[in-house]
């Protein structure tokens, strides 16, 4: 963790921002399913503290962030508990769910990244993506969803963008600055694949070719 009271706050409150709406939106998976209550705290906890957790397996950092500091996991029930009660109040779930998505993703692309620091530019972004979608992956396979990942949305990339530019940051910005580059980044790109349909082009099945056709 970086040293300096704003850095030290900026790391923490964004870090906050991104595991509770990550939890929502877990949330809001279990409210679309029409589960009952202790679903919706499962999968919001596993949604807000998963990409985290592989994270820190993966660089050795155990125990985990949150066996560090549990109150990850009662900020990850309660925000799950209350959105059983107001998950009815928007006017689309779906709609609201992508946004908290993209907003978790562009935190914890950034946060990923941060923690791999010292492993070398490629370790850090990957670290930063792998924060970034797990949690999401996790949700969706756990829903029954196809995972957002895996439907050729701009999502991934955004993460990736958001880690790169964290790092590229690091380089000409103070760290804060750097921080809050990355992060709206890796959102402005979700933001706007989420409002104009972006997609990646996807894999077209072609007709096989016969051996005479190829030479054997």
């Amino acid at each position: 963790m970086p040293q300096g009271g704003m850095i030290l706050d900026i790391l923490t409150l964004i870090g906050w921002i991104g595991v509770v709406v990550f939890a929502i939106s877990g949330a809001l998976v279990a409210s679309r399913k029409e589960m009952d209550i202790v679903a919706f705290v499962f999968f919001g906890t596993v949604t807000g503290i998963g990409g985290g957790t592989v994270r820190d397996l993966v660089l050795g950092a155990v125990p985990v962030f949150w066996v560090k500091e549990p109150a990850y996991l009662l900020v990850c029930a309660i925000a799950s508990a209350a959105t059983f009660f107001l998950a009815h109040l928007p006017e689309s779930r779906l709609r609201l769910l992508l946004w908290l998505d993209a907003a978790g993703m562009a935190v914890f692309c950034v946060l990923g990244a941060e923690a791999a620091l010292g492993h070398g530019f490629l370790v850090a972004v990957t670290c930063g993506v792998m924060t970034a979608v797990v949690g999401g992956f996790i949700r969706d396979m756990m829903g029954a969803e196809s995972p957002v990942i895996m439907r050729g949305e701009i999502y991934a990339t955004a993460a990736f963008l958001g880690a790169a530019g964290y790092l590229i940051g690091l380089e000409f910005l103070p760290r804060d600055y750097a921080i809050l580059f990355g992060v709206a980044l890796a959102f402005i790109l979700r933001g706007l694949a989420i409002r104009f349909r972006w997609r990646l082009p996807v894999y077209r099945r072609r007709p096989g070719r016969s051996p005479e056709e190829i030479g054997l």
